[in-house]
């Protein structure tokens, strides 16, 4: 939840739910029905919470882990029917340039020039690029984000020196046939790259991602989760967030930095900026 200040969105309430549906499908890429109803009620329960702390308006959003489920859509109708608000099921390129939007819209003084954007997720990876004036002007969403990557190549905690040789193999096969503009700066958003922040900094290098890498993977990850204050289902999730995020890196040609917002960010700032005109 949030509310307008100074042309961005101020939060007032964050609550986050691990849902483990990138982990959640069968083998045809269906997800069980005693997930479906799980879902379903906790969005039904954040809907009403945000209904009795007087929110005006309330969008509901899925992303890959969703859009890619052989029966997205009935857990979509599922979802639509415990909080009663119609589910909005966000395509690749609108992942893209809602994250572009959060990124960018919440930097106080954004830079001129063409922008790159990052948001590594669960079940995608999405790479937009450009300016303030225009928005995006050029965009890509991979079929690759942490979770899914964690429990198809690395089943091991923590994972093995052969898993993640294998996992960035995998990974640059993708990345390598992405062609991308070459933006002045580009900034991370998704859970990945705010985690690492308080491992590494606010700039994600190489160095400083290989560094992190080296400190999640000799403990297993609840252990790490414990030293550094994090979750410990997040924590599971980092190494191949790294790598994933290295590649988009090299992709694009230039360090990392921390963005001000994210998805969740150019929602709000979309619908902030629908009210007004309302």
């Amino acid at each position: 939840m949030a509310e307008e200040e100074d042309r961005r969105p101020r939060e007032l309430l964050a609550e986050r739910a691990f849902t483990r549906l990138g982990s959640a499908r069968d083998a045809d890429g269906a997800i069980a029905p005693e997930k479906i109803a799980e879902v379903a009620e906790t969005v039904a329960r954040q809907v009403r919470l945000a209904g009795e702390l007087g929110a005006d308006r309330v969008r509901v959003v899925a992303t890959s882990a969703v859009r890619d489920a052989s029966n997205g859509d009935a857990l979509a109708r599922a979802i639509a029917a415990a909080c009663g608000l119609p589910v909005e099921v966000l395509t690749g390129e609108e992942e893209a340039r809602l994250s572009f939007a959060g990124a960018i819209g919440m930097l106080r003084e954004p830079p001129l020039g063409e922008l790159g954007v990052v948001d590594v997720g669960g079940g995608s990876t999405e790479l937009a690029v450009g300016t303030i004036a225009d928005g995006v002007t050029w965009s890509v969403s991979l079929p690759l984000g942490s979770s899914v990557a964690t429990h198809s190549d690395l089943p091991h905690d923590p994972p093995s020196v052969d898993e993640l040789t294998r996992l960035r193999a995998r990974i640059g096969a993708i990345f390598d046939a992405v062609q991308a503009p070459r933006p002045t700066i580009a900034y991370a958003v998704g859970g990945s790259a705010t985690s690492l922040q308080q491992l590494v900094g606010s700039v994600l290098g190489p160095h400083a991602l290989a560094l992190g890498l080296q400190a999640l993977v000799g403990h297993p990850s609840a252990e790490v989760a414990r030293q550094l204050g994090l979750h410990a289902e997040r924590v599971r999730l980092l190494p191949a967030g790294i790598l994933l995020l290295d590649a988009a890196a090299r992709t694009l040609r230039a360090p990392l930095q921390m963005g001000g917002g994210g998805l969740r960010e150019g929602v709000v700032l979309e619908e902030l900026r629908r009210a007004a005109r309302a």
